[in-house]
Order: C-alpha cells, then structure tokens, then sequence
C-alpha cells in the first residue's frame, strides 16, 4: 500500500509528521490518480504545521499543494492527460504522499527531463508568480516593483516576470548569500533587510519618488509600509503572511493584526491605490479553470525560457523533518523538494 506523511500535531517538525499507509478509493470521472515519484514544501506547509493557517484540515491530515509523478488512472471525463505521462499536479493538501488523486484541472503534462525541484515549483510558486504578476495586475516596462523575500519560490518567480517586462526591481532578502542570488537574478536593488530598511533604502533611493507595485508575502509592519510607499495607481499583491510564523498567543496574533494598519475603500479610491490578496487555493476550489489555465501558461513560459530553472534544494522524503526546520528558519532559498 502506497504511504504518506501525516501531520498528527501541530509544533516542532521532529515530533509532527508519522509515515502511514494510505486508504484506498476509486476515482471518480473528473478525477486523476497519480504514482508521485516527490513533493514540495512551501511556507503555508509550515504555518499548517504549527497550526496557524486556517485552511489546513483537521488532524490527522496530509498537507502539501503540489507533486511530480506519473499517471497512473484517469476518471472518464478527463481527456487532456493520458495514462504513463508524468504531470505536475495542483494537490490542495495531500501531496506528502506515495500517490495522490486530484482533480484533472490541476494536473498538466511536462518534459521528462525536468529536475523535480523545478517542476514542483511550478504548481503553487511559479503559478502564484504568474497569477500575480500577469492576471490580477499587469507589470509595464520602467515600473518600480518591489519584491519581498525575493529569494524565496515565489519571489525568484517574480523576479523573473519583471525582469522579462523591463521593470526596475528592489528585492529584499536575509542574507549575503541570497543577495549575491539576486543580483545573478537581475535585481538592480538587491536589499539585505538584516542590514539596511528596505523602506528607508527605497525612500532615498527614489528621492520622493514612489513604487508602482509591491508583491507582499510577509503581512504586518512590512505590508504598511510597503504600501506608504506605492504612488498613486500603485498596486499591492499580497499573498502570504510570514512574519506571522512563531505568534502564538491572542495577543501577539491581535499585535500582528494591527500593524497592518487600516484601510477603508474610499482611501484607496481616493488614493487611487489597489490591494489585492492571492490564494491559490481559493482560486482552484473556485475558478479551476482558471488554475488549469496558470498552469499550463507556466509550463509553455518554462519551456519557451521565459521563466527559467531556479535554485532548488532536493531531500530525501525521510528528511521531512528537516527540510521543514530549514524552510521555517529561512534557511533555503528556491525551491524545496522532497523525493521518495
């Protein structure tokens, strides 16, 4: 019987996750099942086990949004995916398995040649990225963009989109390590936020000029401020909230809240600002099509070299543990994969 990792608790990684079998099921016809040959990790995958992201289901529970493998079954609605091809699929949870079963618009074909690193990043990284990026906004050449945590899956992605639009990017990242990253990237203002604010940096360098748009994973402090600093026209993406991870207790989640700041409909209008939230789990339970869609612009932008191989980092399954620790600390940068 084919496994999976469980998460059976919330808390440290080490003490999280058991190897058990999976049950088995039939498909059904819009259905597709899948021989996964690995997985990828992303950050929501740590606030779920640490028990801060609302979506997670209830324990005992397989999360994981994405995995690489073969098909194995298909339901008889579906006819752009064959038996024996290998595919990326979009999982909503359950990708920390042996073998998954999702739903036929969230799988797409790709090269047999691609790394698993590289092609689990697409699902929900690269995918986020485009969504982002070319859907619910559209870069222009010369716009100001700044991308926080742009070493990370989704900032390396995005790096890559306003890069191919000509854009002037300002990139925040934790390291010297990650900054010399950005620059091979193509960041023009790569910005160490351990060293230098990253607001204070972008209001000088801009000598009162301001940003056109900001793609926010972080949430908090870092989102006003990001915000103060968007012209008028200028739009905010916001699609994660990191600087969340560790608050456990009402009050540190009420702080963390508040410093949001607030905003009412008629400042933005008469602002003339836009803030916009992603989720790309919402987008697949709710327009499918349109995930599906995503999807496969990804793949076709990734065989066109549009968007090109990141910097990716492969575990053994059996390393779970250890790959979240790493990815919770920041220690990572791109991708994350774990192979069976």
């Amino acid at each position: 019987m084919p496994k999976g990792y469980y998460l059976i608790q919330n808390g440290p990684a080490d003490s999280a996750f058991d190897l058990r079998e999976l049950p088995s099921r039939e498909i059904n016809s819009s259905e597709v099942r899948i021989a996964v040959e690995g997985f990828g990790l992303n950050f929501a995958d740590v606030m779920a086990r640490l028990g801060q992201y609302r979506e997670c289901p209830p324990l005992p529970t397989i999360i994981g949004y994405e995995a690489v493998g073969t098909v194995t079954e298909v339901g008889a609605a579906v006819r752009h995916v064959k038996v024996g091809e290998r595919v990326l699929a979009f999982t909503r949870f359950g990708g920390y398995a042996e073998e998954v079963i999702t739903d036929h618009r969230g799988v797409v074909p790709i090269p047999d040649t691609w790394s698993l690193g590289w092609a689990t990043a697409l699902a929900t990284q690269y995918a986020t990225a485009w969504y982002s990026a070319t859907y619910i906004t559209q870069l222009h050449p010369g716009e100001k963009v700044l991308i926080q945590a742009a070493a990370g899956g989704v900032g390396t992605a995005l790096v890559q989109i306003a890069r191919h639009k000509s854009c002037i990017i300002y990139g925040t990242a934790g390291s010297a390590a990650k900054i010399d990253y950005l620059r091979q990237l193509g960041v023009q203002h790569p910005i160490n936020y351990r060293t230098t604010n990253f607001y204070d940096y972008i209001q000088q360098d801009l000598q009162g000029g301001r940003l056109d748009v900001v793609f926010d994973p972080i949430g908090g402090k870092v989102s006003r401020q990001g915000f103060k600093l968007l012209s008028s026209g200028g739009r905010m993406v916001c699609y994660g909230a990191a600087s969340l991870t560790g608050k456990n207790n009402l009050f540190a989640k009420l702080r963390f809240a508040l410093q949001f700041g607030f905003f009412h409909p008629i400042q933005l209008m008469m602002r003339s600002k836009s803030i916009i939230g992603v989720n790309m789990l919402k987008v697949g339970d709710y327009r499918p099509e349109a995930l599906q869609t995503v999807m496969q612009e990804v793949v076709e932008a990734s065989k066109s070299g549009l968007l090109q191989e990141q910097k990716t980092t492969e575990y053994p399954a059996d390393q779970l543990a250890t790959a979240h620790t790493a990815l919770e600390k920041r220690q990572t940068m791109g991708k994350v994969a774990m192979k069976w």
